[in-house]
């Protein structure tokens, strides 16, 4: 009697051997060596002007140092934040901080894409038009202040209000009022800094492939689909990395402020970071003002932070 043999079970693979792991040999290790001792320096330098700063910030907000009334000063622990929290002057300059970041960094995307792709259709000659785009970029803060103070917002004598007189409009002190004082102080901030994001969206237009503008004209889609649907997904990425960096900017913006209004009038213009600088130097409470500086830093960190957050999200 003859049986039938069933399917014969598959032959299982012995686990291959794990390699053993490679000794370094004595040039590997000297290498090593020598490439921690070439970044040394390099790490000494960053630890002196950024490391050790960023705690002695951190340990003089824990304390009153206020070199015109010195008695009291000592450890106060957590007493320069809270009065940082119920000072109506700290709320006010965060609020304007607020305004003047959102406003200016909007204005910087929407003008800076606006001018990118009107760039990038012109095929002859927009060489000169990236030149005239820089040249606002290549002036010290400083410089743009004062041109803006002097030049162009003089009353009687400044640009704008020649320009305002000519059509009826009559001369303003445009920096002795604290809305226009606000106002131009977020056109210059608009003004210098657009061309970083041209120049980013630029550079991110010249990469994009063809082909797709090149189908969507093919199937008759207007020039707002193509921008909506094409141009402006493939130009996300690009549009949150120049958000993050131009908000840590305009959040830490001083010497073109300075320069122009330097706060004024009253506190019209004075943002968070000028608020540390006159609490700091100007009424020399040294311990409030580290207070105050370690909360636009946290301030800054946040946004950028819920910025990359909002990134990969997009990405994902």
């Amino acid at each position: 009697m003859t049986t039938t043999a069933g399917p014969r079970a598959p032959e299982r693979l012995a686990p291959e051997p794990a390699e053993p792991e490679r000794q370094q040999t004595g040039f590997e290790r000297e290498e090593r060596r020598f490439a921690r001792i070439l970044v040394a320096p390099a790490l000494l330098v960053l630890a002196v002007t950024t490391t050790f700063p960023l705690v002695y910030l951190l340990v003089s907000s824990v304390y009153r140092t206020n070199l015109g009334a010195t008695a009291g000063n000592g450890f106060v622990g957590l007493g320069n934040y809270v009065q940082a929290f119920g000072d109506g002057r700290f709320w006010h300059s965060l609020w304007l901080s607020c305004v003047y970041t959102v406003s200016s960094v909007v204005f910087q995307i929407v003008v800076g894409m606006a001018l990118a792709l009107v760039v990038n259709r012109i095929r002859h000659g927009s060489w000169a038009l990236r030149i005239i785009a820089l040249l606002p970029i290549l002036l010290a803060p400083v410089v743009v202040g004062l041109v803006w103070r002097t030049l162009l917002l003089t009353p009687s004598f400044g640009v704008v209000d020649y320009l305002s007189e000519t059509l009826g409009f009559g001369s303003h002190d445009w920096l002795g009022e604290p809305t226009s004082a606000l106002v131009f102080t977020i056109i210059m901030h608009t003004w210098q800094w657009t061309p970083f994001c041209f120049l980013v969206f630029l550079a991110s237009l010249a990469g994009m492939p063809a082909e797709l503008a090149e189908a969507a004209k093919l199937d008759r889609a207007s020039a707002w689909n193509r921008f909506w649907h094409i141009t402006f997904p493939l130009l996300r990425q690009a549009i949150v990395v120049v958000a993050i960096i131009r908000t840590v900017v305009a959040l830490s913006a001083f010497d073109a402020i300075l320069a122009a209004t330097g706060g004024g009038p009253g506190t019209a213009t004075e943002i968070l970071n000028l608020y540390v600088y006159r609490a700091s130097f100007g009424e020399l409470r040294l311990g409030y003002g580290s207070a105050l500086a370690v909360i636009l830093l946290f301030l800054t960190f946040a946004v950028a932070y819920l910025f990359y957050r909002l990134g990969r999200r997009r990405q994902s």
